[in-house]
């Protein structure tokens, strides 16, 4: 799985954390689309959690390897084999906002201090010149925020955050750490503040996700009456849903650019969970969904966020990157891959 010879791919060596997830498993396939060395760092684990990136087992540039950002010594280690490595992914998380709610210590070390001990790892290596550092933010930062002009209400990069969540404090922290690493040692540190992104690779935890495949299960097993209902908390909060694999993009267009910068990304539109329902349930033609629906008062978290609607008109204009897959489109690719 490592890369030996005289191929095309040493041009450039890429590390990416969190290489098992969603977001992960793109960026591995974008970078190597584009004769990269991809270094994927894995936590062990007693079960197999490899399965979003089994096709790149064969891969002659692609190596996974052990590591976890929580243990500095295991950074050290993976810089030291690691050192010719240009530019640095981190997409490891503790990523579910319910979770954190019941494991605020476990989010905070991974998702916080995990960021923290990359970028000091960064400066004791001596690499504050030659690797590239992206750091993955999150919407949730913005939590119940927003700006107000002529009556549209949206999120950019000069909204002030108000994290609703361990995970989104944890990712505040995080972010913070990539400005003051940048301005103090001169990394060359950006983060991209994404808004939810799915794709049939999300997890199954995850709302969008969960609907999809369970409307997949569903058909599958004829539209039982008696089939479990599908168990959800607040339909009446609205995201700015994307697919991955656009934006995926937009992390390693960030580490091209001259200067480091943090770049909201996302679609520009929002929807309501209730309108994704609309739209999977229209997809296999049951308009009427409520009585396959389960509205359960333990889904829902202790503090909400009711609104995310990002602007991207910097990402646009700096990066020239802006989303590809429409909304509808989104809902179709992951109905298709959990009816089949």
């Amino acid at each position: 799985m490592s890369c030996k010879g005289n191929c095309s791919c040493k041009k450039k060596k890429a590390i990416i954390t969190g290489v098992t997830g969603q977001d992960g498993s793109h960026l591995a396939d974008l970078l190597l689309s584009k004769n990269y060395t991809v270094v994927g760092v894995i936590r062990r684990s007693s079960v197999d959690t490899t399965s979003r990136i089994k096709h790149l087992a064969n891969q002659k540039c692609f190596k996974l390897v052990e590591g976890d950002i929580t243990d500095y010594s295991s950074i050290l280690n993976l810089l030291h084999f690691h050192s010719d490595a240009t530019e640095f992914y981190n997409l490891a998380a503790q990523s579910h906002v319910a979770t954190s709610f019941k494991q605020p210590g476990l989010t905070w070390d991974v998702t916080g201090k995990g960021c923290l001990n990359l970028l000091q790892a960064i400066v004791d290596f001596g690499l504050t010149k030659s690797m590239k550092f992206y750091q993955a933010s999150s919407s949730e930062m913005f939590g119940k925020n927003y700006n107000i002009v002529n009556n549209r209400k949206y999120q950019d990069e000069n909204t002030r955050f108000l994290p609703q969540s361990p995970y989104a404090i944890a990712k505040c922290a995080a972010h913070e750490a990539v400005r003051l690493y940048r301005e103090a040692y001169g990394i060359h540190a950006s983060a991209g503040i994404l808004f939810n992104h799915e794709g049939p690779r999300r997890g199954e935890n995850f709302v969008t996700r969960k609907i999809t495949k369970w409307i997949g299960e569903f058909v599958k097993n004829n539209c039982d009456p008696s089939f479990p209902k599908l168990r959800l908390g607040n339909l009446e909060a609205y995201r700015d849903w994307g697919y991955a694999g656009d934006y995926v993009e937009a992390m390693h267009m960030m580490l091209q650019q001259e200067s480091p910068d943090d770049y909201v990304i996302c679609t520009g539109e929002t929807h309501s969970i209730r309108e994704f329902l609309d739209a999977a349930f229209n997809y296999v033609d049951i308009p009427e969904w409520s009585q396959y629906v389960l509205q359960d008062a333990e889904l829902y978290r202790p503090a909400e966020v009711d609104y995310l609607l990002g602007d991207n008109t910097k990402a646009k204009e700096k990066l020239g990157w802006q989303p590809k897959t429409s909304f509808k489109d989104l809902v179709a690719m992951m109905l298709k891959h959990d009816l089949q």
